[in-house]
């Protein structure tokens, strides 16, 4: 008797085939094959929400370099964003909890002041995800890396903000990725029994690493990629672009708010912070460093992030620290030195910074929302912390003759800004080159359009620095720091871009007007004209 099962599995296999190779929702990489989906307000837009880029690191891979994942054909429906990295949702009220939370990694249905470990956050978490243009599946885009901010404690992929789909549905002509990388002391332990430190940067490298081999199966180009990172992304970023200096794997940098000539913990030669931790939580070994590593790789990583957290929550002394830490093999004490001697990736550079970083950093005014912090103290965590790093980092890429674009954000836009004296706080021109300034519900009402030019502005300007970072923003009018000529006479021709201030859109001014804050004690002026 004839059955038509076998037919029926031809032409099944056959689905598949054509699934894989014409369906621009469906790629197949090196790693497996990857079914996206379409958001109906951006159909024009591919998103690939969740693509491992190593093995978990579970279990014994606990605090181990990254492992990268084997040559596969295992297909994946890509729909739902990864969980974040292990982090903890402080009880203390912040801004970013309250007034700004679409900066935060979304909780679903949690509390952003729990006080316990994130549920929306695991250590299965090395994954990155995707946005492309629907039918730019062989177009050699130019790609933008993103590493999210977090101060190296928190932050992950799934940030209402930082989800660049507006942007790609706008533009049509690049690919954006966001990765989560390993934080706190899941990325950043410093324990004895450890050979090898700062397995978070590891992690930021790896992801890159498969970008590189993988970016072009979605339309991108792999000798144009963008590493961009904001905050501790940005940290990172600059990080490794000093580590991996020999083979840097991008084109171009873009730092938003760090570099990594941030002040970095000092080195911990004795384990104190992790070794105080592994007490407390019964695997004292003090003098068996290899016992102490196994028996915390036993404890589960709630009860790890709880106990941090509670005790930091608590202010308890002495304080608890889990962030990069020099190992002169991916951080360094001296990053001067360091790239000097060459070992800095010399590729063309945005190093930016808001006008008024502090405002959302400093103690949240909780009990007198309505006039804000103290200004002045405000500024000089401004000038001392941003203004300070952004001055240095652009000096020594001078030296190296690295093309360098700079630009101070000063907007003040109510749908973004929903209190006066947050100004251009610490992150506000994410939402603005991210294209998600809209922001959800009534937010989109206070949109102006003075608002949407300056963000296509910035947004049209990264794009350029993407495509062509040596010289496309200077096509645009943006000049670059060291340019001869100008709109009028700046010293040395070191310029900088200034956006948003006081309702002009972007004019070219002296580095010198944000420089001198950090360099000659000036005053600083967070709402610039």
């Amino acid at each position: 008797m004839f059955s038509p099962l076998p037919v029926l599995l031809l032409l099944a296999s056959l689905c598949r085939a054509v699934i894989v190779t014409d369906d621009p929702l469906t790629v197949k990489t090196n790693t497996g094959i990857f079914t996206g989906l379409i958001d109906a307000q951006f159909p024009n837009v591919r998103q690939f929400r969740s693509i491992p880029y190593a093995l978990p690191p579970v279990g014994p891979r606990r605090w181990l370099p990254p492992v990268a994942i084997s040559p596969s054909l295992k297909h994946t429906y890509s729909y739902r964003f990864p969980p974040a990295c292990p982090q903890y949702l402080s009880k203390n009220a912040s801004a970013w909890t309250t007034t700004i939370a679409d900066f935060a990694v979304r909780s679903y249905g949690q509390s952003l002041q729990a006080g316990a470990m994130s549920q929306s956050s695991s250590e299965d978490c090395l994954y990155l995800a995707i946005w492309a243009p629907l039918n730019a599946t062989s177009d050699n885009l130019p790609v933008a890396l993103f590493l999210p901010g977090g101060d190296f404690q928190a932050g992950g992929v799934d940030v209402p903000y930082q989800k660049p789909t507006p942007w790609i549905s706008r533009s049509q002509s690049h690919i954006v990725v966001t990765t989560n990388y390993r934080v706190n002391i899941a990325g950043f332990p410093w324990a004895a029994g450890l050979d090898t430190h700062n397995v978070g940067l590891y992690d930021a490298r790896m992801a890159l690493e498969w970008v590189h081999s993988n970016i072009g199966f979605f339309g991108g180009d792999n000798s144009r990629i963008t590493l961009w990172g904001q905050s501790a992304g940005g940290v990172a970023a600059d990080m490794v672009a000093h580590a991996w200096s020999d083979e840097p794997l991008i084109n171009s940098l873009y730092l938003m708010s760090g570099t990594a000539q941030v002040a970095i913990n000092p080195p911990d030669p004795a384990h104190s912070n992790f070794t105080f931790v592994a007490k407390n939580l019964g695997c004292d070994f003090p003098l068996d460093a290899l016992a102490e590593i196994n028996c915390m790789r036993q404890i589960p990583m709630t009860l790890i992030q709880n106990y941090i957290g509670q005790y930091r929550d608590n202010s308890t002394k002495p304080s608890l620290n889990f962030r990069p830490s020099p190992d002169e093999v991916t951080v360094f004490r001296n990053y001067t030195k360091r790239a000097l001697n060459g070992g800095l990736a010399k590729v063309p550079t945005i190093i930016s910074l808001t006008s008024n970083e502090q405002s959302t950093l400093y103690k949240y005014p909780i009990s007198n929302l309505t006039e804000g912090p103290y200004q002045p103290s405000v500024d000089a965590g401004t000038v001392g912390i941003f203004v300070c790093l952004s001055s240095n980092s652009t000096s020594v890429r001078q030296r190296l003759n690295i093309t360098t674009y700079r630009y101070e954000y000063s907007g003040n836009f109510s749908s973004v800004t929903p209190l006066w004296w947050m100004g251009a706080y610490h992150a506000s021109d994410i939402p603005m080159v991210f294209g998600t300034y809209e922001g959800r519900g009534d937010n989109r009402d206070k949109v102006t359009d003075y608002q949407r030019e300056v963000a296509e502005r910035m947004q049209d300007w990264v794009l350029e620095f993407m495509k062509d970072p040596e010289n496309g923003p200077r096509k645009k009018g943006w000049l670059a720091y060291g340019d001869a000529e100008g709109e009028e006479e700046v010293k040395d021709g070191k310029w900088m871009v200034r956006i948003a201030a006081h309702d002009v859109l972007a004019r070219n001014v002296s580095a010198a007007e944000v420089d001198d804050a950090c360099i000659l004690g000036k005053k600083w002026i967070s709402a610039p004209v």
